[in-house]
């Protein structure tokens, strides 16, 4: 079975100079309309409750963003280490009630709060 890093490491090879030319020549914006359609069909299968296709089309999500990230890793703009870490961060800083000292007792107290905290993160930002 291959893991997270064999996949990495295959779409590194795509996008190498001995790679595929369709890959190499992708960028963040042709890889758009991709990424909105596999999102689609991730949607679908779950409408369908299709199991199979929904992991099949949740690979071909993440296919995109490791392409994204290796992309951007490639312009020195941010790398797959950093994407995890953020995502990290915010699930941390998100769930007081479950990583801090703040306790809830349903999941509507939960998402209020996670809308909350939200909205003072976005209020911060320039």
């Amino acid at each position: 079975m291959y893991s997270f890093d064999d996949l990495m490491g295959i779409v590194a090879t795509l996008r190498s100079e001995n790679g595929c030319p369709w890959d190499r020549k992708q960028t963040h914006e042709s890889l758009k309309p991709c990424l909105e359609s596999e999102c689609r069909e991730v949607a679908e299968a779950i409408d369908k409750k299709d199991m199979e296709n929904l992991c099949e089309e949740l690979g071909d999500v993440l296919l995109n963003v490791v392409l994204q990230c290796r992309i951007a890793e490639e312009n020195g703009e941010f790398t797959m280490a950093d994407v995890i870490d953020g995502v990290s961060r915010k699930m941390i800083r998100r769930h007081p009630f479950v990583f801090g000292e703040k306790r809830t007792v349903s999941a509507e107290e939960g998402q209020a709060l996670w809308n909350e905290i939200k909205l003072q993160e976005k209020a911060k930002k320039p």
